[in-house]
Order: structure tokens, then sequence, then C-alpha cells
């Protein structure tokens, strides 16, 4: 039988309930709960679980209780695997029977979501339960402790295998850099299928340090979700950049925080001019494939490049980041390579064999590294700077999407023949997305095509715009002559 150690996720948890048992870990407008009250919790809903789950669904709003869930299930050594209960109906549903989750822990309410998999009932107001006897059940530092899906190139999203030993290899380097501990709280912002929730709930609760989760009306409401952060006493506000600009441009800075963290897509100066003289302001990267960040820069004590965008950073502590040439040989400083990144966050992989599966690398000493796509520069000072995708992935609102999968979804459609997706940039460098189309029939309805697009693609995923043409050009080679396509303008 597998043992709890504090080599594992829940173990560092349950360290912290024993050091500051009554200290606040999650607070709501409703209600707040202290360590032990949250692991009181934690033991109740693990009871519910099967005997010993491989994977768990959870596909829950976000509070106490999902929270409790998410820790319930590392508690007796599963994986789960999370969706938001506002994805497509066929993309929850792809990811938990491609999962083959034994349960999935959700709400009533949301019922409709699913077909076949056993379901656990728990409500967004549920209290602890007197549990009889200690869950027997462990795990190990080398199990899995999540399965993120995002977006793959073959029509499908791809799930990313994370192990408990990536996470407490983050949290360490997170705790290095940001000095999070008991007395800062953490808003909990993050949609639970992006790195960025796993940065925020665990950097937070394996540390003594509190998670603040606003309301479903305050989330959206930039003014709501200040004045939440003002009366929770929030410290630290880590999300997309688009979030830290809402907070840059809404002529008010909650007074608490100390500490704003942008990740998942390009950070602007104008973005945060005026924050980074009131508190420290990081700009981060890294994809789901090494847990969460592979690098920092400090923006409050550092300078923009030339185009207005901040370096990425150098290596967070256990990772090492180079930029190579297609040989995976290091190139020189000033050159254009791609980022790889090798360290302790690199995570195990795919849950199932993809493309994108070659991209994780053995090297010689056993280590093992990710070759993320993604274009960069090693600047004179030492840091590294994000230029673009080297293939069809962008970012729209912070999120990865692969432009092939939408392509895959919306040719699969029974009214198109051929599409074509490609990102374009508004006056503010902002990406979206055009999907261009030849029809299938001599009509075609694009609100009914929208429609059906959201049954499989989330909502950021969905193009903007819609081109619908006689016939898709060529260039020489046979492929979509890029130069051809007629160029769709957004304002910023």
């Amino acid at each position: 039988m597998k043992t709890q150690t504090a080599q594992t996720i829940y173990g560092c948890f349950a360290e912290q309930v024993a050091r500051r048992p009554d200290a606040p870990a999650v607070i709501t407008r409703a209600r707040t709960l202290t360590y032990a009250e949250l692991d009181r919790m934690i033991s109740a809903i693990a009871t519910m679980l099967p005997r010993n789950p491989r994977f768990v669904g959870i596909v829950m709003d976000h509070g106490p209780a999902m929270i409790a869930a998410m820790l319930a299930v590392l508690k007796t050594g599963a994986a789960y695997v999370p969706a938001e209960p506002s994805f497509p109906v066929d993309r929850i549903r792809f990811m938990l029977t491609e999962a083959d989750v034994d349960v999935v822990v959700t709400q009533r309410e949301y019922d409709g979501l699913f077909r076949g998999a056993e379901r656990i009932y728990i409500a967004p107001d549920f209290s602890d339960t007197p549990v009889p006897q200690p869950i027997p059940v462990g795990t190990a530092t080398e199990d899995l402790a999540y399965v993120l899906y995002t977006s793959g190139t073959t029509g499908d999203p791809k799930g990313v295998c994370v192990e408990n030993r990536n996470v407490l290899g983050y949290v360490k380097a997170f705790e290095h850099e940001m000095r999070i501990g008991p007395g800062d709280v953490m808003l909990q912002h993050s949609v639970c299928s992006f790195d960025i929730f796993v940065e925020e709930v665990f950097c937070s609760l394996l540390t003594g340090a509190a998670l603040a989760i606003p309301s479903i009306a305050e989330h959206d409401n930039v003014p709501a979700l200040l004045d939440f952060v003002d009366e929770m006493g929030v410290t630290i506000v880590d999300g997309f950049p688009y979030l830290i600009a809402d907070f840059n441009a809404s002529g008010r800075v909650p007074k608490g925080v100390r500490l704003y963290i942008s990740g998942g897509d390009v950070l602007r100066a104008n973005y945060c001019d005026q924050l980074v003289d009131r508190a420290e302001v990081y700009n981060t990267y890294g994809p789901s494939e090494t847990t969460c960040c592979a690098t920092y820069y400090r923006a409050s004590a550092g300078a923009p490049l030339a185009d207005g965008t901040y370096p990425v950073g150098r290596a967070v502590l256990g990772y090492r980041v180079d930029i190579l040439n297609e040989d995976l040989q290091p190139v020189d400083r000033g050159q254009v390579g791609e980022i790889c990144v090798t360290g302790t966050g690199v995570s195990r992989g795919y849950l199932t064999q993809r493309p994108e599966s070659s991209n994780f690398v053995m090297q010689d000493d056993g280590s093992r590294m990710y070759r993320t796509g993604d274009l960069g520069v090693m600047t004179d000072t030492g840091d590294i700077a994000f230029l673009r995708r080297k293939d069809s992935q962008v970012m729209i609102e912070g999120k990865r999407v692969e432009c092939t999968e939408v392509e895959n979804v919306l040719s699969a459609d029974d009214s198109v023949d051929r599409a074509v997706v490609r990102d374009h940039s508004d006056e503010n460098g902002l990406s979206y997305l055009v999907a261009y189309l030849t029809p299938a029939s001599q009509s075609i309805v694009l609100s009914e095509l929208r429609k059906r697009l959201a049954r499989r693609l989330t909502s950021f995923m969905i193009p903007e715009f819609f081109v619908v043409m006689n016939e898709i050009p060529l260039n020489s080679n046979g492929k979509p002559d890029d130069a051809a396509l007629p160029v769709v303008l957004k304002a910023g």
C-alpha cells in the first residue's frame, strides 16, 4: 500500500494543516475555511470516492468544495481531470471519455453534461461530515496529479499529464522567487483547466497562504472584482495580461496587493504602467507541459523591449531554458531559436500518443527536455524574449490555440468543403482568428455553423470572422497561399 509523504501535493498540504490549523485557507464572501476545516472537507469527500480510483473528473463551480474535491482526489492517490461547466458539452465528454474517469465529482445542476459516467454530487455549500477513520490510501511523488487538456493538432484536445513531483518542484521555485507564505492572500481567478489555476491554488495552499475566490458575478466585473480584492485583503494577483491591464486601466490600484503576476501571453508596458511603481510586477512564461512557468522577469525592476513588450526573463529554480536550433544546438546570443525547457517541471507527456509527443526529448543525462515550439532570442542582458510560435499555434485571450484543431473541426462540418484558419493581430498586438472556408453546398448559415462549433470548441477558439470563398488560394506547393487570403482588420 502506498503511503502519503511530504513529497506529494496532499502530503505538503497536510504539513500546513499541522502547522497552522486555524489559519485561513479558502476565503469567499459566504465563508472562510481554515486549513483544518478544509482538510476535514477533503477527508469527507475522499470517503465518497470509489476504492483506488485512477482518474476522477471534476466539473464544479469555483469554491471551497471544488478545491476540496481536487485535494481529496490527490489524497486517495488518483489524478483529477478538471473541466469548467461552461465548456462545450462535446469537449467535456471527450476529455472524460479519453481519460476513462472512474467517477465525476460535480453538482446536480450539471448532470446533463455527462453521458454514462458515474457521478458524485457535491453541493457548492457542502460542509464536512465526520469521518470515522483515516483514509488509508496514499500516493507517491511520481504519481500523476492531474490531466490538463490543451488545444491539439488532431482536432481534439490533448491531455497533459503532470505528476506530484512536477507540481512540488514548481511550488518550490515560486516560493523562492515570490516569497509567498502565511499572511498572503492569492486571488483565484483562472479557469481550472489552465496552468495558472495550478499556480494559484497549490502555490498558496502548500505554503501557508490563503486563496480568495470571487463569485461568478464578481469574476468578470472589474469594479466588483476590485472591491473583492480590497475587502478580502488580497496580496497577490495572478492572471493573464488582460487582467493586469484591466486593473491598470481602472484608475484604482488595490491597497493591499504587493505582487502582480502576468502569464499566458505577451505583457506590454502599457498594460502595467500604473502598477510597476506601486507593487512588484512579474512577466512569466511556460506552457502546461512544463507544469506552470519556466521563466520569470521582474518587470517592476526592469525595462520593456523596443517593441513595448517585456522579456520573459530567465529560468526559474530547478529549470533550465535554452534557445536551440533545429539540431537542438545552442544558438548565439541575439539569434532566433526555439525555446526548450528542461527541469523538475517537465511533465510526463500526453495521456495518449499524439503527434506532439515527439516534442518531449530524452537527453543524454537521462533528463527530459520539452521543445515548446515557441521562438525566442537571448537579449544582451541575458533575458529571453518571446517572439512568436513556429507553427500554427497562437495565443487567444491568453490561451494557446492550435489553428489546425479549429480547421479540423470546421472541415468536419457537413456544410464546409474546406477550411483554413489564420490568426491576425489588432492595433494593440492582440491576436484574433479568421476562418476562410468554401461551402459544401450553395448556401451556408454562419449562425448555425457557430452553434455547431460551440459544441466542440471553447468560446475563445471560435473564429471572430468568417470569410466565405469560392476556393482557397494555393501556392506552387499546393498549400494555402496566406499572402492571397484577404486580411480582415479589427480595431483594438
